[in-house]
């Protein structure tokens, strides 16, 4: 995120996630190195074999466990935060854990929020070493809740995520021709991410699928040519400032069938369905249930095998999920994929995928690359 406003930017946020400590009836909550970690601190921590982990309360300052060689992030943040380092010796980690419960005065019956999807054994231990009779519990709900609404600095970013993408991919059609293998044409468009101005770290390795391969949603490009008659799905995204885009769209290697011709106009159909239930006050399932009863009414519905989409952000998959049971509102803010398909076993997929966020009125799709089949090779 930009340096401008930092300040007020995570004093804000640590002020909501003090509030929603209190309101959870939580004593703290701790995170390692996350997107949540980075969304509430600004602090930039890879997970490796030495701990990293921050605790959070209702009324104290921040404390942090780290290596030594780690403390250099922490100097000039603009908002307090209290250091516990730690040196080469593992068997030091478990007394600098200990100083930050010291510090946050955290009885021995405390209750503490965790982050699941992120959280290893390896902290979860030396965690329950501090403090073992704590009861650690997961706040999934709680981190969801501060991070699913994005404000128009995380929609820039996203907005700019978008345009990367979308240029990449341009660039990267001219090459594409009968006989390269879809790992070629991978690297060729992660070179045109990179060329574009994505960050290093990419959400995801691009998924380039072909002919059979492209009835698998989350196949892994291979050594398998590129063949005229199949359809071929790219399923790419960038990253931009911590914030991600998730984009796909399907091509035809040449000439197809009438019959994947004709799925990839109910797939667009589904798509624009979905574009068009998505608005505030809608629950996310709604929206799931718009695109699947186009697909359904086409005599496809066994052939959508997955959900509508995900939320993006700083995670390629996050809060609100756009599945059928979701009764979850969509309000301003939020931000999904919608990404219908038909996925025909061992002959070939169709899906196209859009980033979209929730605005006052209804909902805006950030990307805008054509939906509509294309030819290549």
């Amino acid at each position: 995120m930009p340096e401008h406003g930092a300040h007020s930017l995570y004093h804000v946020r640590q002020e909501r996630l003090a509030q929603a400590i209190l309101a959870a009836g939580l004593d703290a909550l701790v995170l390692n190195p996350s997107p949540s970690l980075t969304y509430l601190t600004g602090l930039h921590f890879h997970l490796m074999e030495r701990p990293v982990v921050a605790f959070f309360t209702a009324g104290d300052k921040p404390q942090i466990v780290l290596p030594e060689l780690e403390t250099g992030k922490t100097s000039n943040l603009p908002y307090p935060l209290e250091s516990h380092a730690y040196g080469e010796d593992p068997q030091t980690w478990g007394s600098s854990f200990g100083q930050a419960m010291s510090a946050l005065k955290l009885n021995k019956d405390a209750r503490i929020g965790v982050e699941p999807r992120w959280l290893r054994v390896l902290e979860l231990r030396l965690l329950e070493y501090a403090a073992p009779r704590a009861l650690f519990t997961s706040a999934e709900d709680l981190i969801a809740e501060l991070r699913m609404a994005k404000d128009q600095a995380e929609i820039a970013a996203m907005r700019q995520a978008v345009h990367i993408a979308q240029n990449a991919l341009q660039a990267t059609l001219p090459t594409i021709k009968i006989g390269m293998t879809e790992r070629e044409l991978a690297s060729e468009l992660t070179l045109q991410l990179l060329r574009s101005g994505a960050d290093s770290n990419l959400p995801f390795t691009p998924i380039v699928c072909a002919g059979s391969n492209s009835a698998n949603p989350h196949a892994v490009p291979g050594e398998r040519p590129l063949q005229t008659g199949e359809m071929l799905i790219i399923d790419w995204g960038a990253s931009h400032q911590d914030y991600l885009s998730d984009l796909t769209r399907t091509f035809a290697v040449g000439e197809i069938t009438p019959e994947f011709a004709n799925i990839a106009s109910v797939v667009l159909e589904s798509n624009a369905a979905g574009r068009e239930a998505a608005a505030p006050g809608v629950p996310a399932g709604l929206v799931d249930n718009a695109t699947r009863k186009v697909i359904e009414n086409a005599g496809y519905g066994q052939y959508f095998i997955h959900r509508t989409g995900h939320g993006l952000g700083m995670e390629e998959h996050e809060e609100p999920y756009i599945r059928g049971d979701n009764t979850q509102l969509l309000s301003p803010g939020m931000t999904f994929t919608i990404e219908p398909g038909i996925y025909l076993p061992g002959r070939g997929g169709v899906r196209i995928e859009d980033d979209i966020v929730i605005t006052e009125s209804g909902s805006e799709s950030l990307s805008n690359l054509p939906r509509e089949l294309k030819v290549v090779g």
